[in-house]
């Protein structure tokens, strides 16, 4: 009996050392850590040092799990673009890291309409678009809506831009978010899914039309089903197709099964045949991502995607108590809320951020105070 004790106590003393050098070794690492990389796990707003208001900022929102959001800050559209950020950021107490990918004649008036508003708390990045990346996959003819937007094709590149996350969020700019994001952002998906999409089914949504190109809410609206490279798919051409101004991205999923790649064969491949349907209007990017996701997507709750408020006649498509209780608006269409003429303008108005440069308006109000 007593060997057995003093056997016993010999194990637990040596359990105790064991614990202590553990807890020594993982002190020391996490020291070097701190000195190889201070910054560490947060996303710097182009300053060296936090200002006293970010770090209480931080300290507010900057708890928890973050949540990657990708979003384009074309320059023609960047009252767009603040508009969505800060309906983002007001709306939610989570911790949000935007990533802007513009072009690199934009960052300048970005970085003064950010820093200068009251969007100079937020956790942002911001990357330069290189439009090579396009090179031999879109046509260059500049009076085509590819040569003339190539942010939109931005949305292809998700693990590129946002490389260290699992998980992310892409957002088109003519969007309002009206819930919190993260439960946008917790958006279930299936197992070996890549992406989550709102339907062009599912909801209200599903009866918009999209102006010069009819009722386009089936894979025959965006893809030319006499192509044989079409047909050796074996896709149906009535199936519902999706509308990728709202994205959830399992970035591992992605990665793995090598999506940009695939999205890339599919540029190319119409480059050199033309696979697209000549209804097409607006939408260059969805039919390669119709193709490569086709049965193989999660679906997004309807009312997080509210589309069509750009299109003619949405202001008698929806009620106010309906675009109310929207958790996203998406003003997809013709007709933006910073525009002429727009449906419910007046939501996008209350978070729109004056241009601190003046150098941006929205047209209907520029035009009401001269």
């Amino acid at each position: 009996m007593t060997l057995r004790r003093v056997n016993a106590v010999i194990l637990v003393l040596l359990a105790v050392a064991f614990l202590i050098i553990v807890q020594r070794n993982l002190l020391n690492l996490s020291d070097f850590l701190h000195k190889e990389h201070p910054n560490a796990g947060m996303i710097l707003p182009f300053e060296s040092e936090l200002s006293p208001d970010l770090r209480l900022e931080v300290s507010r929102k900057g708890k928890g799990e973050e949540i990657p959001v990708l979003i384009t800050a074309a320059e023609d559209r960047l009252g767009a673009v603040v508009a969505a950020m800060n309906s983002v950021y007001q709306n939610s107490k989570a911790n949000v890291a935007f990533t802007i990918v513009t072009m690199n004649d934009t960052v300048d008036h970005l970085k003064v309409w950010l820093s200068k508003t009251k969007l100079k708390n937020i956790k942002y990045k911001i990357v330069i678009f290189q439009p090579e990346l396009l090179n031999g996959k879109i046509t260059k003819d500049p009076q085509t809506l590819e040569a003339t937007k190539p942010l939109s094709f931005a949305r292809f590149y998700l693990p590129v831009y946002i490389p260290e996350a699992e998980k992310a969020v892409y957002l088109d700019d003519d969007v309002i978010v009206q819930g919190d994001i993260q439960e946008l952002y917790e958006t279930n998906l299936k197992p070996g899914h890549a992406a989550a999409f709102s339907d062009d089914c599912d909801s209200a949504s599903a009866k918009g039309i999209i102006r010069g190109a009819g009722n386009q809410n089936n894979y025959i609206g965006f893809l030319d089903f006499k192509k044989e490279a079409i047909k050796k798919l074996g896709m149906r051409a009535n199936t519902c197709s999706f509308n990728p101004g709202v994205i959830i991205a399992n970035l591992t999923e992605w990665r793995n099964q090598n999506i940009t790649q695939q999205l890339e064969h599919w540029m190319e491949l119409n480059k050199q045949e033309d696979l697209y349907s000549k209804s097409l209007a607006e939408s260059v990017t969805t039919p390669p991502l119709l193709i490569v996701f086709y049965k193989r997507h999660s679906s997004i709750d309807p009312m997080w995607h509210v589309r069509h408020l750009g299109t003619s006649g949405a202001g008698n498509r929806y009620s106010n108590q309906f675009v109310k209780a929207a958790r996203l608006l998406h003003w997809n269409g013709h007709y933006k809320p910073w525009g002429r003429t727009s449906s419910f303008t007046e939501v996008w108005d209350k978070w729109f951020i004056p241009d601190p440069t003046g150098k941006f308006h929205p047209v209907r109000r520029h035009t009401r105070d001269k």
